[in-house]
């Protein structure tokens, strides 16, 4: 009677752990589409047989059935690693390419738009008005070409303040993103540990603490610290922007303008005061470009870019300046400017045109008669050392190998992420395949483990009410 009855128990306990098992598994199928979703699987062990109490001559004893003992989530710590380690470094390549991308496209280099064409036919007038220094339409060519390459370099250099201002705005709302992540995860710590202590599962909001972490290394690097009460710690540059339950705050300052010439920083705005040290992410690829210029060119590159727009219009002022001084005007002035340099901006944006009509123009010798070789000098101002054009050059040459090598590492590190993706997901991704064959495994058992509770009623059925009756008349 006794083992009869167990066996009813044992039975039951596998109509049990069937229908855990259905259950988690109709959940995964739910969920396969889910962003973020990690597949999760019924854990169970196998309850041993009893040895006190048995029954003479039953020295072999079946198990007592079956324990559901929780629902893993199959998710791999290194993998997840992984991945967010290849989200900051693809986050920071991106932000690099994209900025110098935009860099390069603003040159308009090579085309008939870009400064080099400006230039070109900058040089060129004064050529024509070598050949003819007489000609009114020739002089005015020159002061239009003059006036092209002057606003040319203007928009340039303001275009590159606008995106200065563009990427300083977008870093500002990442960081916001960047702090309201962290509350997030903070929050989630809390709620994860309350539940693992009571002895409940949190699979679907370990899921959400995962997204939140891997938003936070996508924006700002940094890495992760799982601890014993199943809470994490989020630390950027080795310092914590999560620990436990608290979440610190961080905020950009610095630069407010490409003009200040300072660098754009990030601080901890709690705690212990000082910059925070990024490894990687959009943010800190944000910063990279936004950083001030330097002397040797590695510098920001949007500030770079600036200091070689100045450079290239305080060379040509001069270069020009220095030739036209030496010939005289019509109105018989000798050693005039034909460009000036506003002061207060910069020189790129502050670059004028002195003559206002050919009679400004230096094509006349000391003795007032026309002379061409002031205008010829002027036209070769394009070639040999210290030309401004050579200046320009090599300019739009490093943006392009600097925005390709940029391109490259941002194809390289999104394969990376892919890649790492791919990984992850191939362990704690949903298959369908694979989950319609547990559930038919699942049902099965559940109608298995049916069978044999009928079974086991059938025979205390037999048992309790029909022992004893062979042989009634």
């Amino acid at each position: 009677m006794v083992s009869t009855f167990g066996s009813l128990a044992t039975a039951y306990s596998g109509l049990a752990a069937a229908r855990a098992g259905i259950d988690v598994t109709g959940q995964n199928i739910a969920n396969a589409g889910t962003a973020g979703y990690t597949r999760q699987r019924v854990t169970q062990n196998s309850i041993p047989a009893t040895q006190t109490g048995f029954m003479r001559g039953t020295a072999a004893l079946a198990g007592q059935g079956v324990s559901v003992d929780g629902i893993a989530r199959l998710a791999s710590l290194t993998l997840d690693v992984g991945v967010r380690v290849a989200a900051g470094s693809s986050a920071y390549a991106d932000a690099r390419a994209t900025a110098l991308s935009a860099l390069e496209t603003g040159l308009h280099e090579p085309g008939k738009d870009g400064l080099s064409a400006k230039l070109d036919a900058f040089w060129s007038s004064w050529s024509e008005l070598a050949s003819h220094p007489d000609d009114p339409g020739a002089a005015s060519a020159v002061l239009g070409a003059a006036g092209t390459v002057a606003s040319a370099l203007a928009a340039g250099s303001k275009a590159v303040d606008a995106q200065w201002s563009s990427v300083r705005g977008t870093a500002a709302g990442q960081v916001t993103q960047l702090n309201d992540a962290a509350k997030q995860v903070a929050d989630l710590n809390g709620r994860i540990r309350t539940a693992l202590a009571s002895g409940g599962t949190a699979n679907e909001l370990l899921d959400q603490r995962d997204q939140l972490t891997e938003q936070i290394a996508t924006l700002a690097g940094g890495t992760t610290r799982t601890n014993a009460d199943g809470t994490v710690d989020v630390l950027l540059g080795g310092n914590p922007l999560v620990q436990g339950t608290d979440a610190r705050a961080v905020a950009l300052g610095g630069a407010e303008r490409l003009a200040d010439g300072a660098a754009v920083t990030l601080t901890w705005t709690s705690g212990s005061a000082g910059a925070v040290s990024l490894s990687g992410g959009s943010i800190g690829g944000a910063l990279a470009v936004l950083a001030p210029a330097n002397g040797n060119g590695t510098g920001g590159a949007l500030a770079q870019a600036t200091a070689s727009y100045d450079a290239v219009a305080t060379q040509l002022a001069a270069t020009v300046n220095a030739v036209h001084a030496t010939g005289t005007t019509p109105a018989g002035t000798t050693g005039t400017a034909f460009f000036a340099l506003a002061t207060g901006v910069p020189a790129a944006q502050g670059l004028s045109v002195v003559p206002t009509d050919g009679t400004g123009l230096a094509t006349r010798n000391a003795a007032g008669q026309l002379d061409d070789s002031f205008a010829d000098a002027l036209s070769r101002l394009g070639t040999g050392p210290g030309a401004a054009d050579t200046t320009w050059a090599t300019f739009v040459a490093g943006v392009g190998t600097a925005s390709r090598s940029a391109a490259t590492e941002s194809t390289l590190t999104g394969l990376a992420l892919t890649n790492a993706r791919t990984q992850q997901q191939s362990s704690a991704g949903v298959d369908l395949d694979e989950e319609n064959v547990n559930l038919l495994s699942y049902q099965h058992a559940y109608q298995g483990a049916a069978r044999v509770l009928t079974a086991v009623d059938e025979m205390l059925d037999t048992i309790i009410n029909r022992v004893g009756l062979v042989g009634r008349g």
